[in-house]
């Protein structure tokens, strides 16, 4: 909850999901997220509209969310847990599905769902560095 927010209005709140049934319905309707019943848990991050209209730029809670699920997601790795990104927000269906499922009241949007468990396996780092991304001074 300490990530950076635009005019520090903190749009994000979080539903725990650990009971079994609803990680199985989860996935039933999110196409990325199949794993959620062998994770063990999820995180939902909804961003909470009526918070964002009070900003000037009530569309910023799109980035304030993804800064707060980006802490999640690091402080996950960093207690030796594996967690994933998977997305409900900009697609309706999933969105729904998850409001849905978990009763998220109409005020409050599904953004993500990230599944949280312990790793199968040891993943090894990719290196995604590509020095081409970057310019100096200028483009």
């Amino acid at each position: 909850m300490a990530a950076p927010s635009a005019k520090d209005i903190r749009p994000w709140a979080f539903i725990m999901v650990t009971d079994d049934s609803l990680l199985e319905k989860l996935a039933a309707g999110l196409p990325f997220a199949k794993m959620l019943p062998r994770a063990g848990a999820a995180i939902v991050v909804c961003g909470d509209l009526g918070k964002a209209s009070l900003g000037t730029h009530p569309e910023m809670w799109v980035q304030d969310c993804s800064a707060v699920t980006e802490n999640i997601l690091l402080a996950a790795e960093g207690s030796g847990l594996g967690a994933v990104w998977t997305a409900c927000y900009p697609h309706r269906a999933r969105s729904g599905h998850a409001a849905t499922i978990l009763g998220i009241p109409p005020e409050m949007m599904p953004f993500n769902v990230i599944a949280v468990g312990y790793p199968s396996g040891e993943d090894l780092p990719k290196d995604k560095f590509d020095p081409g991304l970057i310019h100096y001074e200028k483009w």
